[in-house]
């Protein structure tokens, strides 16, 4: 089965099938994997645009998948001062790190060279299974600075 079209996170048709990614796979464009019902499916979507969790996707044939994200290994870093915490995402990406954003929290791939300067910075760091949604980027929504 081969997919060419997204349909966004709102769909009102039947699921065909489930796919499971991790943040990684969600960021390719070209992918072969395995449905939950164990079908075949290949994905040739527009690179550089992230699959998101919930995200639905329509087969040649007119089927349903839906994009689930995996529990993967994060570090899990909060707070509860604010400038702190900006200072944390300030440093986070001057490094380029790929970042979930929460509500003084935040979330990266297990690294102890960056846990250990968010712990200096003042978070509390613990590691954990989540699915990790790293934010896509300032321009990832089609911007293009001239």
């Amino acid at each position: 089965m081969d997919i060419y079209t997204r349909l966004g996170t709102h769909c009102h048709d039947p699921v065909f099938t489930t796919v499971t990614l991790d943040a990684e796979q969600r960021e390719r464009g070209r992918l072969k994997l395995t449905g939950a019902n164990g079908d075949t499916i290949r994905v040739f979507l527009e690179r550089g645009k992230p699959l998101l969790v919930g995200e639905f996707l329509r087969s040649e044939c007119g089927k349903i998948i839906k994009v689930e994200g995996a529990l993967e290994a994060v570090a899990h870093a909060s707070c509860d001062n604010w400038t702190a915490f900006s200072k944390a995402c300030y440093h986070l990406g001057n490094r380029h790190t790929k970042v979930e954003v929460g509500d003084r929290w935040l979330r990266i791939k297990p690294d102890h060279v960056l846990e250990d300067m968010l712990h200096l910075l003042g978070l509390v760091v613990s590691h954990e299974e989540a699915v990790f949604s790293p934010e896509s980027g300032a321009y990832s929504h089609g911007h293009h600075h001239h």
